[in-house]
């Protein structure tokens, strides 16, 4: 009975549902910054604040919880609700080219706590923090490539270099944003208690 109730206890408390769902909707907020700022599409690839708040998700909540948040959100959009860019949401977004970079901030989340769950220094936070981005930009960016390529309607002359050279306008942003998530994420987790 008393091992039942502990095993329970450690899978989620009410306060990691609570990060779990903040984090979500800060995912949600991130996405639809382009429907205040619509000049922030590149290539019809959104830039977004989606890659700050799911690597902030993994470095805070560690592994375990930051990518639940993570999949939950994926989640919620997937079963409709208007959290992906430019408020979409359903399940046809898989069908989407850019749906891999959603994927990969699960992925993100995950290596991002694993990392800081092995050494919590403040170099090991900004290091997890670009890892994180440069998971987002591998797999995200090949994943568009080939859904242009098999299923989705490419752009004219539409080419591998041509996705990669989408992806040059938000990098800077994101690899600025990553070193902050870094260091933001270092000083919060020691004000934020979860059970990683």
């Amino acid at each position: 009975m008393t091992s039942n109730v502990s095993r329970t206890k450690s899978k989620f408390s009410t306060l990691d549902i609570v990060y779990c769902g903040l984090f979500a909707t800060l995912m949600m907020i991130g996405a639809n910054i382009t429907s205040f700022a619509p000049f922030l599409v590149v290539g019809g690839v959104p830039i977004t604040l989606q890659p700050l708040f799911a690597i902030l998700a993994g470095l805070v909540l560690g592994s375990r919880l930051g990518a639940v948040s993570i999949t939950v959100y994926t989640l919620l959009g997937l079963v409709g609700a208007p959290v992906f860019a430019k408020f979409s949401g359903g399940f046809s977004s898989i069908l989407s080219p850019t749906f891999g970079f959603i994927v990969t901030f699960i992925l993100s989340a995950y290596v991002a706590g694993k990392m800081v769950e092995y050494r919590r220094t403040k170099t090991m936070y900004i290091t997890a923090a670009l890892v994180g981005i440069a998971i987002n930009y591998l797999i995200g960016t090949n994943w568009m490539y080939y859904a242009y390529k098999l299923w989705a309607a490419a752009p004219e002359g539409f080419t591998y270099k041509m996705a990669w050279l989408w992806m040059v306008p938000p990098l800077p942003k994101d690899i600025i944003l990553a070193v902050f998530a870094g260091i933001f994420g270092y000083r919060l987790q020691k004000i934020i208690k979860v059970g990683h």
